[in-house]
């Protein structure tokens, strides 16, 4: 269950552009997924690592002002 939960952070952030920008700059993962829980999603690193893997996503981010290539559109 918290995978879907995951995958419901991913699919947000791909129809928000204010959640994508919030997300985008949080390093590291373990932050990124602290904020995750606060906001009310509810997974793991282990869970969130498991969901990328799965769908062939990087947690790396590029570029100024940093991106994610993470979000589901």
């Amino acid at each position: 269950m918290a995978k879907k939960e995951a995958e419901r952070l991913l699919i947000a952030g791909g129809e928000s552009r204010e959640l994508r920008l919030k997300y985008d700059t949080l390093e590291p993962k373990s932050a990124f997924v602290e904020e995750a829980n606060k906001d009310g999603y509810d997974f793991t690193e282990v869970e969130f690592d498991e969901v990328l893997r799965e769908s062939g996503d990087d947690f790396a981010s590029f570029g100024n002002p940093r991106k994610r290539a993470i979000w589901w559109f």
